[in-house]
């Protein structure tokens, strides 16, 4: 699948969604108090944005909750993140397991460093482009009226990677819903920082039913963007989906950077996947992904809100 730069002006983020201080509609799975989580928050570093937060007094007919709980990773106890992967054409799982990764969770921090990165597939480019993955144990649904937002801290370092090349390696987060082959998701990369729009063929899963005739099925729109960024560097990020009408808005730093409009498929349940990756295409039925390079990705926890 080839990948397309449009550059465009990024425009200054306006934050209107409500939201509510009632339990969520999807029970919260780290164990914080609804006050905590509007801590959470409040704090950030010196050097770095805050993303603008809607006060508990304003916010009405919703609902909020943080999901994260990096460690049960290690412990595999009540999970809330697994090994993610796709079944192949021969009937077996291809995991998206880096065999000598490093996990490290600090607090509500998780730390994940693949030097070099080994996996690579042959034959299907999605099952080569992941090469450490986890997907999240739990399904997250927009509303049919109102939106759903989701705001998190990610950095990314890439080890012996190609200068201002992207998919040579990069850490992501992705929004994936299978059954209708959505896929919204920010990448990050020692030196560029990219917002993703797509609809993929996800290896095993049924064909989805085409509504819009007058663009392509399936595409990945790649928008690298012009914003600083350097290794290790943390940037403040937000994805808004409106199902009603078909919107879909990015957010770095609190700058809105990407807007779309006329979504091609009502996007249903969603779970969140974290990333460490690559994106070369296979060349003569050969992975051309590795060269030994390696990545750490960093990243917190996820405030998902719905606003109607």
């Amino acid at each position: 699948m080839s990948k397309t730069q449009h550059p465009e002006s990024t425009r200054q983020a306006t934050e209107t969604l409500p939201t509510q201080d009632k339990a969520s509609e999807v029970p919260a799975t780290t164990g914080k108090s609804q006050d905590s989580r509007l801590e959470l928050g409040a704090a950030q570093e010196p050097g770095r944005s805050a993303i603008p937060r809607v006060p508990a007094a304003q916010r009405q007919g919703g609902s909020q909750i943080v999901y994260g709980n990096y460690g049960s990773i290690i412990t595999t106890k009540n999970p809330t993140w697994q090994y993610g992967g796709f079944p192949q054409p021969d009937g077996t799982f291809w995991q998206y397991r880096e065999p000598n990764a490093v996990v490290v969770v600090e607090g509500d921090r998780l730390r994940v460093s693949a030097v070099p990165l080994t996996r690579s597939h042959d034959q299907v480019q999605i099952l080569d482009n992941a090469k450490n993955m986890y997907f999240s144990t739990q399904m997250f649904e927009p509303p049919e009226q109102g939106t759903i937002t989701l705001e998190w801290w990610m950095s990314a370092r890439g080890i012996e990677t190609a200068p201002r090349d992207l998919y040579d390696g990069f850490v992501s987060v992705n929004l994936l819903d299978f059954a209708n082959g959505l896929a919204l998701d920010i990448f990050m990369s020692n030196d560029v920082i990219a917002t993703v729009y797509a609809r993929l063929p996800f290896p095993g899963v049924p064909i989805p039913e085409e509504s819009k005739t007058d663009r392509p099925k399936y595409f990945c729109y790649f928008h690298e963007l012009e914003l600083p960024t350097k290794p290790g560097m943390r940037h403040d990020c937000k994805i808004a989906y409106t199902k009603s009408t078909d919107e879909l808005i990015f957010w770095i730093d609190g700058v809105e950077v990407s807007h779309y409009t006329e979504v091609p498929a009502k996007m249903g349940s969603f779970l969140i996947a974290l990333g460490l990756m690559t994106e070369k295409a296979i060349h003569q039925g050969k992975s051309a992904s590795l060269h030994g390079q390696g990545l750490i990705g960093e990243w917190g926890p996820f405030t998902i809100t719905k606003s109607l």
